[in-house]
């Protein structure tokens, strides 16, 4: 045990230490203008990076704070997720969709108006693409096999 707990202390704490790269253009590349990193990126990232961390902070309060009855719910529903794991021999398909129905038949019995209205949206979701999926399909149909001097459905050629 204390073996293998020294053999992965050495690894995991050279990938905490700091370097510190120096680089420089070429000598036959042209200047180019250069642009600050403080200027573009930064401006950027930072929003998203403080969204981040107060999900992160949020999340970790709740789990702090969770309301009674919160983890054996949650172990039941990571359970369930293993057994659809389970029955997934031979297909990475099957490894796709199982375990996540199989958690979400299980939250869907703790939880049942959220799984209402989640089936509700999804529904009405993938209607729409179906139709979307559907009315190109049609299109594309008319664009080729249906025009009036098409080689294929001229009266002509038969």
């Amino acid at each position: 045990m204390f073996k293998v707990i020294q053999r992965s202390v050495g690894p995991v704490s050279l990938s905490l230490l700091t370097f510190r790269v120096y680089a420089a253009p070429k000598k036959d590349s042209p200047h180019r203008n250069s642009m600050k990193v403080d200027e573009e990126i930064y401006s950027q990232t930072k929003p998203k990076m403080e969204r981040l961390v107060q999900w992160g902070l949020d999340s970790c309060d709740y789990l702090q704070n969770a309301p009674p009855g919160f983890f054996p719910r949650l172990g039941v529903i990571g359970f369930a997720g293993f057994v659809g794991l389970l029955f997934t021999r031979g297909s990475k398909i099957k490894k796709l969709v199982y375990p996540p129905c199989f958690m979400g038949l299980a939250a869907s019995i703790y939880y049942p108006q959220q799984a209402i209205a989640f089936a509700q949206v999804s529904g009405e979701k993938l209607y729409n693409w179906g139709l979307h999926g559907y009315i190109a399909v049609e299109e594309l149909w008319k664009e080729n096999f249906q025009k009036p001097g098409n080689v294929k459905n001229s009266p002509g050629n038969k």
